[in-house]
């Protein structure tokens, strides 16, 4: 693990060489991921909460290279699907030890954790409804679960990720106290969750905190000397842009505690983005320069279904011209080859003038990108290779067109 650990990681910081060779040898669309990077951010958050519980949430990235390292480092893991928590049992987790967070879990999700649960008893099922409550009862489950809370708050980069106002998260602050008590006669109550949005930084905080604070307040109204642990989620950000700076997690630290206060039960709280959204970066490669009316226009071969967040949440991802970084930046507009306007990863940015056959990076890619990444236009997914110890190696290879094509060859057969 690097013992240099900045607040955060500038794609001007990334080993520009490294990353040619690296292009060179395995191609283009190519995501490429600091393990490193990965365990010291980790480390930087657990060290501004040392008497916190602090669980990895894997939504944000489920490579097994990043679920082994944090394992390997202590690590708890928080799962949102069933997929994740058998990426996490496969990268070595114990089940005891992981918090499945259901969001109107489908039958299979729930029959393949209570079956999970049959054998490792020590896992915890976070609902959302009453109706996932009863839904665990008609399985004949009786163990651990959590309620996951609606504080009324929610904050983030984007009103798509501001879960904690959101009805589709959780429990309606005021229905609380009385699930509580009905779950308690059926089942192992344990602990209370929450999770306000994502993406987090300084303008957020105090509303982020001031959620916190709710949350911890209906801890001590409904008894939090009878709870195991009180799950604050995570939600903290990272500057995607470079003139923005990172949160200070030793004050953020404090500034938590003093929200939450006083509580019997133990603090969770789980980090996805902080962890893994500068750990990573894609690389692409230059296919098309041309100037028009409207933009100089820079075509490159990775897309929407490489990188969805832009497309998705007008998520503003640095780039730079890896090949030639001190040549003149001019505005461009930088987009991929698929055939709708939405694929565009930057407009009018200034960007070191960029050539055919030269290489960019985008930065910030850890959080949601290969995790989003998808086969529209029938492109196969992109490789992704992983930097460990000085060595690199293959973690998810490349796809191919009978990849693609693969499931409808199996049904026809």
């Amino acid at each position: 693990m690097s013992t240099h650990s900045p607040p955060v990681r500038r794609l001007s910081d990334w080993d520009h060489d490294r990353l040619e060779r690296l292009a060179e040898t395995h191609g283009t669309p190519l995501y490429v991921l600091d393990v490193g990077r990965v365990q010291a951010n980790y480390q930087r958050f657990a060290n501004a909460f040392p008497d916190a519980h602090v669980m990895y949430a894997a939504k944000a990235h489920t490579g097994r290279a990043v679920l082994s390292a944090l394992l390997e480092m202590g690590a708890d893991i928080e799962c949102a699907a069933a997929g994740e928590l058998q990426r996490a049992i496969d990268a070595g987790a114990d089940p005891n030890t992981l918090q499945y967070t259901a969001v109107n879990p489908p039958d299979g999700d729930l029959d393949y954790v209570v079956e999970i649960a049959e054998e490792s008893p020590g896992l915890t099922i976070t609902g959302g409804a009453g109706d996932t409550f009863d839904r665990l009862e008609e399985r004949g489950y009786d163990g651990r679960v959590a309620i996951r809370i609606n504080p009324g708050i929610g904050t983030g980069h984007h009103e798509k990720v501001a879960t904690g106002r959101d009805a589709k998260f959780g429990i309606p602050y005021d229905d609380v106290p009385a699930l509580a008590d009905a779950l308690r006669g059926r089942f192992d109550l344990v602990g209370l969750h929450a999770h306000m949005g994502s993406g987090v930084l300084q303008d957020d905080l105090d509303d982020h905190c001031r959620a916190i604070g709710k949350v911890a307040d209906l801890a001590r109204d409904i008894g939090d000397e009878d709870l195991a642990f009180v799950d604050f989620g995570g939600g903290f950000g990272v500057p995607y842009r470079e003139d923005v700076a990172p949160l200070d997690m030793q004050a953020v630290g404090e500034k938590v505690r003093d929200a939450i206060g006083d509580l019997a039960a133990q603090t969770k709280l789980e980090p996805g983005r902080y962890v893994v959204a500068d750990a990573e970066c894609l690389l692409t490669e230059v296919n098309t320069v041309k100037q028009t009316p409207a933009a100089a226009v820079v075509g490159v071969d990775a897309s929407l279904a490489t990188l969805l967040r832009p497309a998705m949440f007008d998520s503003h991802h640095p780039i730079r011209n890896i090949s030639a970084p001190d040549r003149k930046a001019r505005p461009v507009s930088v987009g991929g080859p698929c055939c709708t306007s939405a694929d565009v990863f930057a407009t009018d940015r200034p960007v070191a003038r960029p050539e055919r056959e030269e290489l960019l990076a985008i930065g910030n890619a850890g959080a949601y990108g290969y995790e989003l990444a998808n086969q529209f236009h029938s492109q196969p997914r992109p490789a992704e290779v992983a930097i460990e110890d000085g060595e690199t190696r293959v973690v998810r290879r490349r796809e191919t067109m009978t990849d693609v094509v693969r499931v409808e060859d199996e049904a026809s057969e």
